[in-house]
């Protein structure tokens, strides 16, 4: 009898989360739509990086930013907008493969190789890392919350 009585509470918890979850979750028009403009904004997010303006890498990630690099060092959103505009962290070309995008909810992971050419604090070199993008629509736009690189070959 006890053993019923758990379950049937452990089933009536499982049932309000998920009714929960479900009211809360923002339904994008469709899967394949959300997943084109989190495309969208990743574009508009590599070309920013080679050409950053503060407002336009501002309206492209989250206030509450953590950039994990592939060195070890984590930036939040001033210091990632800060290194690309002083030429800190400079890229000359960004090249984007093997992107994938899974849109759950409000929030996208997405991963991707960028592959390129650098000139960061006037020093040219080139890279190749694995990224790990985590993205949050905020007030109807999709913005960069966390992203973690994996430094693969130079």
């Amino acid at each position: 009898m006890f053993k019923q009585i758990v379950l049937a509470a452990a089933a009536a918890v499982t049932i309000a989360t998920l009714a929960g979850c479900a009211a809360n979750a923002q339904a994008p028009a469709s899967s394949a739509s959300a997943e084109q403009a989190v495309a969208a904004a990743a574009e508009k997010l590599r070309v920013a990086m080679i050409d950053p303006t503060p407002a336009a890498l501002s309206a492209l990630v989250a206030d509450e930013l953590s950039y994990g690099h592939s060195g070890g060092r984590v930036d939040t959103k001033d210091s990632f907008i800060g290194d690309l505009v002083a030429g800190k962290s400079d890229f000359v070309t960004i090249a984007i493969t093997d992107q994938s995008i899974k849109v759950v909810g409000s929030s996208a992971i997405v991963r991707h190789t960028l592959t390129a050419d650098t000139n960061d604090s006037g020093k040219p070199g080139k890279v190749q890392i694995k990224i790990l993008g985590v993205w949050q629509q905020q007030g109807g736009q999709w913005k960069l919350l966390a992203r973690q690189a994996v430094r693969t070959a130079a």
